[in-house]
């Protein structure tokens, strides 16, 4: 009567293969945070798991651990942490102007 279909979950990782998904991925988080950096956070841990956790902790000289809580959707790391992430996985935070109508 009716075929079974298989899913199974979707996760980021398979989609983070080169180097351009990456950074495509990290300023398209960038972008959209709420302001709250959880998207931005989310979205170094995604890219770390991609990388290698233990990898990045000894770029970062951070406990692996601790990145894994301070990466988390509950955690909450210094900005210090986060500027350490970033450029220990190869990537760069750029700002840019908005343009803001006049009311």
């Amino acid at each position: 009567m009716g075929s079974k279909i298989a899913l199974r979950k979707w996760d980021v990782l398979d989609h983070l293969k080169t180097e351009e998904d990456i950074v495509l991925y990290f300023d398209a988080c960038v972008e959209e945070d709420p302001g709250d950096g959880s998207l931005i956070r989310a979205a170094l841990g995604d890219i770390a798991r991609a990388r290698g956790m233990s990898q990045l902790a000894r770029d970062t000289g951070l406990a692996r651990e601790g990145l894994y809580k301070a990466l988390s959707a509950e955690g909450n790391p210094e900005f210090a942490t986060v500027m350490k992430v970033i450029k220990a996985l190869g990537l760069k935070l750029h700002g840019h102007a908005t343009t803001t109508s006049a009311a």
